[in-house]
């Protein structure tokens, strides 16, 4: 008879009696060896994550594995280990972004209350997914969760916070995967053309090739979530469409999925012209990053003027990430810390 998630580790701790300092030894083995393999990760790529990032030495050989390191510390890599166990044992392959994002939940739940592995197995099993053809798209944050749910909820989704927490790529999947279902005909694709504090001049070429730079970040989710061959003929036949928001101006966009990305750079004046060019059967996606602005000094972001007149609004979700749900790279989680001035009491390593 299979095993269930939570009868499929056995887990020994040694040492328990020792003081929270002292260096302490949790030893478990895992009875699942192929999800063992793709818990430990290509040449040990999530064990080196969790020895870096909670300061404790693994040791892996086979299924078994030893932790090594303060109490406190072993303890949180076995809630990391046990809670991403389970879910490959479901069949999720594991990234270092979602490594990352056990980590930091980890960490922000502390060790105020007990442990309860089926507990911890259940909350990462019920993040939200979004069904691709080409593979699953799975959250690797409770604020990831909550932005998927609303996604799949509210016909006009803002999902603001800094780089790296996948507000964009989640933005584009939902769209992709609506498309795929033919709930929507099209995608539309949006962003301010505004440079990063440059200026490139004139950019030869017809309208797709000059707002291709801007857009760049969209079209990388795209061919990584949907086959390349399609994404080309929709880009020919139209279904994906390319729409530079100073072109947006008296459209009424139906039975589409449409994405404003960077939305932080558009003006007051653009974003109410975007926001009320929804039409019948439609979703509508704003992301943006409040703290990377660049429009000229004096001028306020649409996006946060919308976000403040919208609240509440019924039918309109707001989700706000914060540092703590970067999952780009450790490093970019640190260093949106060290801009914002916030304690990195979640994302901080011992060196």
């Amino acid at each position: 008879m299979a095993k269930s998630a939570s009868d499929s580790s056995t887990l020994a701790v040694r040492k328990l009696d020792t003081p929270p300092q002292a260096e302490t030894q949790v030893v478990i083995d895992f009875d699942d060896n192929r999800a063992a393999s793709s818990l430990v990760g290509p040449y040990g790529q999530n064990l080196a994550i969790i020895e870096r990032r909670l300061n404790v030495v693994v040791d892996s050989r086979g299924n078994h594995i030893t932790l090594t390191g303060t109490r406190d510390a072993c303890d949180a890599a076995r809630r990391v280990l046990e809670t991403l166990y389970a879910q490959a044992v479901q069949g999720h392959d594991l990234a270092p972004g979602d490594v990352e994002g056990t980590i930091r939940a980890t960490l922000a739940q502390g060790t105020l209350f007990p442990f309860d592995p089926k507990g911890s197995k259940a909350a990462a099993s019920n993040f939200d997914t979004i069904n691709l053809r080409k593979r699953p798209v799975r959250a690797r944050t409770a604020t990831q969760d909550a932005y998927i749910r609303a996604l799949r909820s509210n016909e006009l989704v803002f999902g603001i916070g800094p780089a790296g927490t996948g507000k964009t790529w989640l933005a584009v999947a939902q769209a992709a995967m609506l498309f795929e279902r033919k709930e929507v005909d099209r995608i539309i694709l949006s962003r301010p053309a505004v440079e990063a504090g440059e200026r490139l001049g004139f950019l030869p070429g017809d309208m797709r090739e000059k707002v291709d730079p801007y857009l760049r970040p969209i079209y990388d989710a795209l061919y990584d979530l949907m086959d390349g061959r399609i994404v080309e003929r929709a880009l020919q036949t139209g279904e994906i469409e390319i729409a530079p928001l100073a072109f947006m101006r008296g459209r009424t966009l139906t039975n589409a999925a449409i994405i404003l990305d960077e939305a932080q750079n558009t003006t007051s004046m653009q974003m109410k012209m975007f926001l009320t060019r929804l039409g019948e059967n439609s979703r509508m996606i704003i992301t943006g990053d409040p703290s990377q602005v660049d429009l000229p000094n004096g001028q306020t972001s649409g996006l946060a003027e919308a976000a403040r007149l919208l609240d509440g609004v019924q039918g309109i979700s707001q989700v706000k990430f914060t540092g703590e749900d970067v999952v780009r790279h450790e490093l970019v989680a640190r260093i949106v810390a060290a801009y914002e001035g916030t304690p990195q009491k979640a994302v901080a390593t011992k060196t």
